[in-house]
C-alpha cells in the first residue's frame, strides 16, 4: 500500500514522503495513529505537488540542520561533580544535564536527542551523540572532572 507519511516514522520515512509499507502496517499503525494518509488513484496528484513544496522546506531545514551540526561538533563540555573512591560518580550523567549545558551554550536540544553509548559513571572524557536526525548525528566531547 502506498501511504503519505504526515510525521516522521523511524526506518520507514520522513514527513512528506510517499512510501510502500505492507497493508497491515499502514491500516494499524500508520493511519490510525496519524502518521499517514493512504495514496488512492484520486488523490495521487494532490499528493505529488504537496511533495515538492515539502521538499523545498527540508532543503532549507537541513541546511539550518547541518550548520547546527557543525556547531555542536566544535563544543566540549565539562561538568564539575563531587566523586568518591578516587574517579567514580555518586550518580550517572543524566541526559537532561547535557541538554542544559548545551542549552546554556546557545544549542536547544531535547533530552530525548541525547544519546550516550553507555552510562557515564565516572570522571574522564566521554563522546556523546546528539541525534538531530536520521543522518545527521555529531558527537560532542563530555568532560567530567572533580569538584
Amino acid at each position: 500500500m502506498k501511504v503519505y507519511l504526515l510525521k516522521d516514522v523511524e526506518k520507514i520515512g520522513m514527513a512528506g514522503e510517499v512510501v510502500k509499507v505492507s497493508d497491515g502496517f499502514a491500516a494499524n499503525f500508520l493511519i490510525p495513529n496519524k502518521m499517514g494518509l493512504e495514496i488512492t488513484p484520486a488523490n495521487e496528484k494532490s499528493f505529488a505537488n504537496k511533495k515538492k513544496v515539502i521538499e523545498q522546506r527540508k532543503e532549507v531545514i537541513s541546511t539550518k540542520t547541518s550548520m547546527l551540526a557543525e556547531r555542536i561538533k566544535s563544543i566540549k563540555l565539562t561538568l564539575k561533580r563531587k566523586l568518591h573512591d578516587g574517579d567514580k560518580l555518586y550518580g550517572a550523567i543524566a541526559a537532561s544535564e547535557i541538554a542544559e549545558l548545551l542549552g546554556a551554550e546557545g544549542v536547544s536540544v531535547t533530552k530525548n536527542q541525547i544519546e550516550f553509548d553507555k552510562p557515564i559513571k565516572a570522571k574522564g572524557s566521554y563522546e556523546v551523540t546528539i541525534k538531530l536526525s536520521s543522518k545527521l548525528q555529531p558527537k560532542i566531547t563530555v568532560v567530567i572532572a572533580p569538584e
